[in-house]
């Protein structure tokens, strides 16, 4: 068994910027396992563009952004395994690899960053009343037959669900050639970015129906059908609102849940996002493990995601050097209108600057963000517009901190 001081679980834009960034802080015993057979991530199949206007001040595609690391990865020499799956983790850091050449591996890593990404909620999981017919898929996969394979999955398609791999999907299909009939929206609001909306959807003069879900699929061998009706405040279907649409394809693009299975299997604390529990470098409740990117929570962003993978490296180097602060807790709170903040604790005695990411629970406007500490206001901030599918960071400068007391609560109020 051989010991590496860090593992870095997944290659994707957090795992590789955390990698670059422990090695310019002088860690050089790295490795990043990957499962799939290049580096990158979902980035690969992204082949759209918008990516990278924070981190490079430029619009690439996920390939032309995902490049730029790659290349930083191999001009700092930094080990990675490709086609390789981590199928097991101790709270020891006692990791096994499968790789399909070298078989399987054990590794003892001092520190591990999780960087394993996010998976599609599918049909099972928002259990869709009717047919267990082919053509549902997720949006995801869908983004996949075409980009990678060239596989057109569907000539008449219904997409359910408004986020951004959906909205993105509608447009691409719409370019090869299929038509998209719509797309559906149980909430009142979009789930999507406000830029992809107009350019996926009002562009290409695509319907986006809100409130309205898909209340029965209909086919026998292939769908043949799907059924939208409208729902109330309760998420109910109402009766006599329904809407029959011809149709061989039913694309999901209902939500991503953060993937963090190696971290239940080692009773890791887990948050409202379904993620780590993490204080502000990162660090989950378990020492020397880390987590980052959409993992952690899920991003809207892939520059802020690779923001969040150089925090986690930068913390796992602080570790590494025996330079992490611990103790003094202050527990971080979202209340009224925040439906989570992360990190989720703050150390007392850290020496940074702490940045606060959330996203509110409906769209709101002109409120404040109230930031504050047993009573005590820390900041104060104007915010003119608040939308759920937009993340919200807030940093907070190490003299504010010092405001801080035994906890902290992020909320709105309205203006």
């Amino acid at each position: 068994m051989r010991t590496i001081d860090l593992l870095i679980i997944g290659g994707g834009s957090a795992g590789m910027a955390a990698a670059i960034q422990a090695k310019k802080e002088g860690i050089d015993d790295i490795l990043i396992v990957e499962r799939d057979e290049n580096l990158g991530g979902i980035l690969n199949q992204c082949i759209h563009n918008g990516f990278g206007l924070t981190e490079f001040k430029e619009e690439l595609t996920g390939p032309e952004y995902l490049s730029r690391f790659v290349a930083q990865v191999e001009e700092l020499k930094i080990p990675y395994m490709t086609n390789s799956m981590v199928i097991d983790m101790t709270k020891d850091k006692i990791v096994t690899i499968s790789n399909k050449d070298k078989g399987v591996e054990i590794v003892q890593a001092k520190a591990i960053v999780m960087a394993t990404g996010c998976y599609e909620r599918g049909a099972g999981a928002i259990q869709i009343p009717g047919d267990r017919c082919a053509g549902i898929i997720t949006a995801g996969t869908a983004q996949k037959y075409l980009n990678i394979h060239g596989y057109l999955c569907g000539k008449r398609i219904v997409i359910l669900g408004s986020g951004d791999i959906g909205l993105i999907m509608a447009r691409r299909l719409t370019l090869e050639g299929a038509k998209v009939i719509c797309v559906s929206e149980i909430m009142p609001y979009s789930n999507g970015l406000n830029r992809n909306i107009a350019q996926c959807l009002n562009d290409y003069n695509i319907p986006l129906y809100l409130s309205r879900s898909v209340s029965k699929v209909i086919g026998k061998d292939r769908l043949e059908k799907v059924v939208l009706s409208a729902v109330d405040e309760k998420m109910q279907f109402i009766p006599g609102t329904e809407m029959e649409i011809e149709c061989d394809t039913l694309i999901l693009s209902v939500g991503l849940i953060p993937y963090i299975s190696l971290l239940d299997n080692i009773d890791c604390p887990a948050s409202s996002t379904k993620g780590a529990k993490v204080n502000e470098h990162m660090e989950t409740m378990i020492p020397g493990i880390f987590s980052c990117g959409n993992c952690l929570h899920v991003h809207d962003v892939v520059d802020f995601v690779t923001d969040e993978g150089r925090l986690a490296g930068h913390g796992a180097a602080m570790y590494l050097k025996g330079e992490l602060q611990r103790g003094n807790k202050i527990l971080v709170t979202p209340k009224d209108g925040i439906s989570y903040v992360v990190p989720q604790e703050i150390n007392r005695d850290n020496q940074e600057d702490v940045t606060f990411k959330f996203r509110v629970r409906t769209p709101v406007k002109d409120v404040w963000l109230i930031i504050e500490s047993n009573g005590q206001q820390v900041a104060k901030i104007m915010k003119p517009v608040l939308i759920p599918s937009e993340m919200v960071m807030v940093k907070l400068s190490k003299d504010k901190l010092d405001l801080i007391k035994d906890e902290v609560t992020l909320r709105l109020e309205a203006r």
